[in-house]
């Protein structure tokens, strides 16, 4: 009886086996109108990613590298009509950019080979518009080759991004873009004469002028540079012409044959992820649903729902396929260089925030580094940069778990081996050697073998002799890190909550990632409630709506006062928002008992029931009620009719004013207030001077500036009057007015 119940158990587990796993490997399944829902799921578990494709999420964090005419133009988009001339570039130090790289812990740097101005900066054979027309090294300069040359010292690969848009082939006379030329037969490359090719392999395409154009140049990119490992095309178009369209299947022919183990970027190998900012979804699926053949396509839209690669997506599907997001964005605001004065550059700790949510959720991180004019990352750039490389390092660097005990081909560091997890829950226990303390955990699924299948997981620690939850994650797919506050303890406990088919892990790591007391903001919204949060960090451009300095101090404990007194651990912990409209409040960020810098803030009258009264000018985008709406990212802007522009505000009762602040806009130099009269008044007809206003080199620091009247005076009614704008402008920009009882 024993026996045959043993045996009986055993094939039910040997179908379950062979039901699970019967479905080959592929990148890509089509589904069939008859497949049920579970039919579906079963396939979607058994895409798998490509060679290239598992060698991208490999490198996970990569380079971006925007350099062009626009670097001398300041300009975002060129236009084509640049003079070759505008690029005087004079020195270029291509090692410092991957020296920088390196350090920053980076794997692979893709560059502007041609952006959409049609400028090229390497020696084409096929244009006069570009590096060898400009005065760099007198026209025989190759940033490609410099750079080529610095990948291979400092041991980076090396990707390139060709810009299918060309406006100088779109406004020349003799452009080639969109110019109508017929599709024939055209042999890749096309000799040139004075210039052979080393590598003799020839295609032959139906394709127009343009296509050959393109792929003339692709064919020198590829052949001349050494290994290239990512091709980057991106759907932006600034301008048409002549109906022009793109043999992209040819393009990609030329690419498999020449560069073998290149990815291409915003096509069928790899995705963008939806925004430029750094952004990342909280579930970051790699198999996707398509409703055409994605192997065979010519053109692939951008994917941006949230949603992507859930269930319901792929029930709706005619194709699964495996392609990873790159989560891309730049260090500074803007993809190309301006200066290094207005130009903001993220912080170590966004860019360390931004590579545990993406590298740590399935995707690749793309940061672009534009270098300046003198031909390397400036000094702000680069301190981020090995900032948080050091982070990454010291972080990631050690495993907590080297020598635990547990399943062995979980912790055995090598990814080719795994551990098959029987649904429907499962769970994986580890025991450290000895107590410790750890906040992260990274785990990876068998993807090249199992596909992505883990749909909800969670974590325990072995806490006060009790498992206790710490953390939980949807996805995990390549690989997945846990953030969560820090814990001392000797086990823990994944456990796999819900998956598509019995998924396979292939390694799971601990570590420690030493959080530092961050810099706060104290924030008074307009009914007068003050809220104490992390520093955001001032980077306009496509802010993501992260705030870092939070996401990495999971422990910090906030201490106040009201009062003016310095906190201390024994002060009031800060929860929620409270109510207070006037006094200073002060506030300090713990860890550990370990303090971080004091933040004072003056509490001013609440904003609730202000009016405006009356403005001299004001523009429709930048409204005068900016200045007093409690959001120091909108500002009141005026017209530029001169320094004199005026502003009357309603308060809405009698008060006795003590004191005023400005806060200038930080989103450029323009419109800071330096000389003005503050005037107070109970009826808006007769007004009394509060104070003049002097403020000094708001220009290079443009913080909130608090003036103090020689006395307290009462009024209901405010007007500030500017007399004088930093650097004689004549437009007058405010970001918040605040008055103060205190």
């Amino acid at each position: 009886m024993i026996r045959k119940l043993f045996l009986l158990a055993f094939c039910i587990i040997a179908q379950k086996v062979t039901a699970q796993e019967k479905l080959p490997l592929k990148s890509t399944y089509e589904v069939l109108p008859s497949d049920t829902k579970e039919e579906i799921i079963k396939k979607a578990s058994h895409v798998v990613p490509t060679e290239n494709q598992l060698s991208a999420l490999k490198d996970g964090y990569i380079a971006f590298v925007h350099v062009g005419p626009n670097t001398f133009t300041r300009k975002e988009w060129g236009n084509g009509f640049e003079d070759p001339k505008t690029f005087d570039l004079k020195n270029l130090d291509t090692d410092q950019w991957c020296r920088t790289m390196k350090n920053a812990g980076m794997k692979m740097v893709i560059i502007t080979a041609k952006h959409h101005d049609g400028f090229v900066i390497w020696q084409s054979r096929y244009t006069k518009h570009g590096i060898m027309s400009s005065p760099y090294k007198d026209g025989k300069g190759d940033m490609l080759k410099e750079l080529s040359a610095s990948c291979q010292k400092y041991g980076l690969k090396l990707g390139v991004y060709l810009s299918p848009a060309d406006l100088f082939q779109i406004e020349s006379p003799e452009g080639l873009y969109g110019n109508l030329s017929s599709y024939t037969e055209r042999t890749i490359p096309r000799a040139i004469k004075e210039r052979p090719f080393a590598n003799k392999t020839q295609f032959k395409f139906k394709v127009d002028d343009y296509n050959e154009y393109f792929l003339n140049q692709l064919f020198e990119l590829l052949t001349e540079y050494g290994p290239i490992h990512e091709v980057w095309f991106d759907g932006a178009h600034p301008k048409t012409k002549g109906g022009q369209t793109y043999n992209y299947r040819a393009w990609k022919e030329l690419i498999t044959k020449l560069a073998p183990k290149a990815v291409v970027f915003g096509k069928e190998d790899i995705r963008w992820c939806g925004n430029e900012d750094g952004k990342t979804r909280d579930t970051e699926w790699n198999t996707i649903a398509y409703n055409f053949n994605p192997d065979t396509a010519n053109y692939f839209p951008d994917l941006t729902n949230k949603s992507l690669g859930s269930r319901e997506d792929l029930y709706k599907a005619k194709y699964l396929h495996y392609q990873p997001a790159e989560t891309n964005t730049s260090i500074r605001e803007g993809w190309f260089y301006r200066d290094d004065t207005d130009q903001k550059v993220r912080n170590a700790d966004d860019v360390f925030d931004i590579y545990e949510r993406s590298v740590g959720g399935n995707s690749i991180f793309l940061l672009n580094i534009p270098p300046n004019r003198e031909g390397t990352f400036s000094a702000r750039d680069v301190e981020a940069l090995e900032e948080a490389g050091k982070r990454i390092q010291k972080t990631y660097g050690k495993n907590l778990l080297a020598n635990a005990k547990g399943v062995k081909e979980v912790l055995d560091a090598n990814e080719n081996t795994y551990k098959v997890l029987n649904m429907p829950t499962s769970e994986l226990v580890f025991e450290l050697p000895r107590k410790a303390l750890v906040n992260r955990l990274l785990i990876q699924e068998s993807i090249q073998t199992h596909g992505e299948r883990v749909e909800l997981h969670a974590l325990d620690a072995w806490v006060n002799g009790a498992w206790k939850e710490i953390a939980q994650g949807t996805n995990i797919g390549y690989k997945r890190i846990l953030r969560f506050s820090e814990v001392e303890t000797t086990k823990f406990r994944l456990r796999i909550l819900q998956a598509r088919l019995d998924p396979a892990i292939s390694k799971v790591s601990a570590h420690f990632y030493e959080t530092r007391p961050p810099q706060l903001d104290i924030v008074t919204d307009k009914d007068g409630n003050i809220s104490i949060l992390p520093k955001m960090h001032n980077f306009n451009w496509n802010n993501h709506g992260e705030n870092p300095a939070a996401n990495l101090n999971k422990d910090m404990v906030i201490k106040y006062t009201t009062d003016g007194s310095t906190p201390t651990l024994t002060s009031a912990t800060y929860t929620k928002p409270f109510l207070q409209t006037k006094g200073q409040v002060k506030a300090v960020a713990f860890n550990k008992k370990v303090s971080g810098s004091v933040t004072a803030e003056w509490v001013g009258i609440a904003k609730n029931n202000w009016k405006l009264v009356a403005v001299s000018s004001e523009t429709s985008r930048y409204k005068a009620a900016n200045a007093f709406d409690a959001n120091g990212k909108t500002y009141w802007g005026s017209d530029t009719t001169g320094a004199h522009q005026n502003v009357i505000i309603d308060l809405g009762k009698e008060y006795s004013l003590k004191s005023f602040a400005y806060t200038p806009q930080t989103y450029h130099r323009k419109g800071m207030l330096e000389k003005g009269t503050l005037w107070v008044s109970n009826d808006n007809k007769n007004w009394t001077v509060a104070s003049d206003l002097l403020f000094g080199n708001l220009i290079n620091d443009p913080s909130k500036r608090r003036v103090v009247f020689p006395k307290a005076v009462i009024g209901r009614y405010v007007k500030l009057e500017s007399t004088a704008i930093a650097e004689e402008g004549k437009s007058l920009n405010v970001a918040e007015l605040d008055f103060y009882e205190d």
